[in-house]
This record gives structure tokens, C-alpha cells and sequence, in this order.
């Protein structure tokens, strides 16, 4: 139980850095959101989406385009704002370091020239 307790707040902390990396690449519809999360394993609903988009929104980080469909009502496409675009960044430096941060941990660290 407590391992999954775990692993559910590790994909929760990472999901938004994800959905912005995601939409990083260019306009997206929202079910295309959720199908590359699901293809990473990061198995997300509507519910979980949806309220995250919107506060990314409201944050400034994404706005969105209604584009007509052929087969149905018009679809709301997401793109980063340039605030997004900065604070993806900002995050990319972060991941980076946690990476960094697990590796060391994993190998245990090892002591630089100045510490020999």
C-alpha cells in the first residue's frame, strides 16, 4: 500500500510537466492529450485532464483555439503561451536535476578531486 501511495504522488508531481511537454510540440486536442499519457503509462481520465488544463490556463501557460470539426462540434485545441513555453523550461532544468539527483543516489556518490 505504501508503494502505491507512493507511485500514484510520482505521476501525480510529474503529470503537469508532461501535459506541457506534450503540448510543447504544437496544438493539441485534449483526447490526444490523454492518448499519449496513456501510451507513457501515465494512465490519466477526463476528470484528471480537464481541471488541470483549465488551471493551466487560468495560470497563463496554455490558451486554446476552437477549431471546427466534420464530425461533431468544434474542438478546442491547446497551445503554450510564451509564459508557458518559459516555465517549461524552468521545469525541463528541474527534471534534469532530479534526474541527476536519483542517478547519484543509485550509484552512491562519488567524491570529486578536491575530496580525495
Amino acid at each position: 500500500m505504501i508503494a502505491e501511495n507512493t507511485q500514484t504522488q510520482m505521476r501525480k508531481g510529474i503529470l503537469e510537466y508532461c501535459v506541457l511537454l506534450i503540448i510543447s510540440r504544437g496544438e493539441i486536442y485534449a483526447s490526444d492529450i490523454i492518448a499519449e499519457l496513456k501510451q507513457a503509462k501515465l494512465l490519466v481520465v477526463e476528470g484528471t485532464l480537464y481541471p488541470l488544463l483549465t488551471r493551466l490556463k487560468n495560470n497563463g501557460l496554455l490558451s486554446y483555439n476552437w477549431v471546427e470539426s466534420t464530425s461533431g462540434p468544434p474542438r478546442k485545441y491547446y497551445v503554450l503561451t510564451p509564459e508557458g513555453t518559459q516555465i517549461l523550461a524552468q521545469l525541463d532544468t528541474t527534471w534534469h536535476e532530479l534526474v541527476y539527483a536519483i542517478t547519484t543516489a543509485q550509484q552512491g556518490a562519488k567524491p570529486t578531486t578536491e575530496e580525495k
